[in-house]
């Protein structure tokens, strides 16, 4: 068991340890030496989970600000900590001094009543000089449904919200990613941004996520590529279980994503596409599609599936053998565990550095 003291050690030790990154970001020309924000990647809270953990454990709070400052990135996704105008000043202030992008993930409003506090919230987040806003609004399908209706109410839900949320953002002229999370595939995404029809929602996209639901991760990007407004980066390695297939996050270059292709695919979209580092560190997670339940929200009319689509992620897996064994950190002290993301965060940042330009 960790003691407080450890993890106020940890808390403690963290400027000195990211000031490592500070110093290389600035060496190289990240966003600390005076580039544009949106050429320097930035962070999201999953990214520093863990050391968020530590400090909650310690009675301490994270500021993720500072943290993706000191590890030399340029971005970050946060909201601000208050909707009160002078705070909101204050931390769009500190952003500007340290040249960093902000997007940030309101509450979409889930019927009529919440348009009200939800325009709060968008023209608050607007003040803190947020770039985008991001709505991750599913978990992972084939564990939280049981049957085709359940998952379609859910997206009828989601699309509902949207659509409540979509004069607000035009009023504001604020841009709403909607991220692929595992939620539904890229052409029911696609599909749906066509009928919504608004240049203020379009995509945040993951470059891993759509692999859990049977897609190339390049035919995922060529098909969100066009409605994309901002990117979660991740590198990601599979491997065979009895029930499908284990998926990680692991350091860039060490998966096999073929990073610096989709990099290019949404710089040529927009040449200051916005990138936040998503390394998550944590055991691998299952994709059990050799079972029945991973079948059960899947509908050869509403939502399909093509065989040819499983056969595909199959072979990629077979064909992508893990380099070495997939990441597992749940064996670990919580101190184990902050310095494995620690470590997986400063390779991701190095490789973008040296590699995507970023």
């Amino acid at each position: 068991m960790i003691s407080r003291r450890q993890i106020l050690a940890m808390a403690g030790a963290a400027p000195a340890w990211s000031a490592l990154g500070s110093a290389a970001g600035a060496e190289k020309g990240s966003n600390c030496s005076g580039t544009s924000a949106a050429s320097a990647m930035g962070g999201t809270p999953t990214a520093f989970a863990l050391r968020a953990r530590a400090a909650r454990a310690s009675g301490q709070p994270f500021d993720i600000v500072a943290h993706c400052h000191d590890v030399g990135l340029g971005g970050v996704q946060t909201n601000p900590p208050s909707t009160d105008p002078e705070a909101i000043k204050e931390f769009r202030r500190r952003l500007e001094a340290w040249n960093m992008h902000l997007t940030c993930d309101p509450r979409l409003p889930r019927q009529q009543s919440d348009v009200g506090a939800f325009e709060t919230q968008v023209k608050a987040l607007k003040d803190a000089g947020a770039a985008a806003l991001h709505a991750a609004m599913t978990g992972r399908r084939y564990e939280d449904f049981e049957s085709l209706d359940q998952f379609r109410n859910m997206f009828e839900q989601c699309q509902k919200s949207v659509e409540l949320a979509e004069p607000i953002l035009r009023k504001h002229r604020m841009r709403l990613g909607i991220e692929n999370h595992k939620g539904w595939r890229s052409a029911e995404q696609v599909a749906w941004l066509k009928r919504l029809g608004s240049e203020w929602v379009g995509v945040c996209l993951d470059f891993g996520n759509n692999f859990a639901l049977c897609e190339d991760p390049m035919d995922t990007v060529r098909a969100l590529a066009p409605y994309t407004i901002f990117a979660h980066i991740k590198d990601i390695a599979v491997e065979e279980y009895e029930d499908g297939f284990l998926v990680s996050e692991v350091p860039f270059g060490e998966g096999f994503l073929d990073l610096e292709q989709i990099v290019a695919i949404l710089r040529k979209k927009d040449p200051n596409m916005i990138f936040d580092l998503e390394m998550i560190t944590r055991d691998p997670l299952k994709v059990p599609l050799l079972t029945p339940k991973y079948w059960a929200t899947f509908d050869d009319a509403y939502s399909p599936l093509p065989g040819r689509d499983l056969a595909r992620v199959l072979t990629i897996t077979r064909r992508n053998r893990p380099r070495g064994p997939l990441p597992h950190t749940s064996h670990l002290s919580l101190e184990g565990q902050v310095k494995a993301e620690d470590d997986y965060n400063m390779k991701c940042i190095e490789y973008a550095r040296r590699n995507l330009s970023l």
